[in-house]
């Protein structure tokens, strides 16, 4: 995989975007840099998001999760394909035992900053429960070589060490997303 990030065309994304947040311009264009490489992403895959402050209509500050939304591919991504979602509610939704489907997508677009947006990704609250402010979700050749490999975890564990964390299949959605928090947990724990 080759870095194909350049100063000068991040500084290009953020003066074409200048009617959003800087956060939202570079998420732009870094997900147009993975979506441009089929190595990295399959067409109509993948998803990306950023976790940033805004004030909302009666000039509070809150947290927001902007995450790609449904309809959108990463290849040509505009702001408006990163529907922002108040991140304190989804982090809040880490609490429950459990949450069907339907409910977290009714979740997410009753806390979305802009009704008119598309869905929130399937994956929006792996993006709000992990820790990180950039999140790139791909499905990058060289790393299925070896997720798909009969002893996939213990190869992992040779080449990335303590530095991966493994999550057993699960369907995307709120499970999937508590047990990638829980590994993440231990992993920042491990390291602390």
């Amino acid at each position: 995989m080759e870095n194909k990030w350049k100063d000068s065309s991040a500084q290009a994304a953020i003066e074409q975007y200048s009617d959003v947040h800087e956060d939202i311009a570079l998420r732009v264009y870094t997900s147009r840099l993975i979506g441009a490489d089929p190595a990295l992403v399959l067409h109509g895959g993948g998803n990306t998001s950023v976790k940033s402050r805004t004030k909302n209509k009666v000039n509070e500050e809150v947290d927001v999760l902007y995450v790609k939304g449904s309809g959108w591919d990463l290849d040509t991504l505009e702001p408006p394909g990163l529907p922002g979602v108040l991140l304190n509610h989804l982090g809040k939704l880490r609490e429950l035992d459990s949450l069907t489907d339907e409910d977290m997508v009714n979740e997410q677009r009753t806390h979305l900053l802009d009704a008119s947006s598309p869905n929130p990704s399937v994956e929006t609250l792996l993006h709000a429960f992990l820790p990180h402010k950039f999140i790139d979700h791909s499905h990058a050749d060289a790393s299925l070589i070896i997720a798909n490999q009969p002893d996939a975890e213990k190869m992992c564990q040779q080449i990335f060490g303590a530095t991966i964390g493994i999550v057993p299949y699960i369907m995307p959605g709120f499970a999937l997303a508590k047990a990638a928090a829980e590994v993440t947990k231990k992993i920042r724990t491990l390291k602390a």
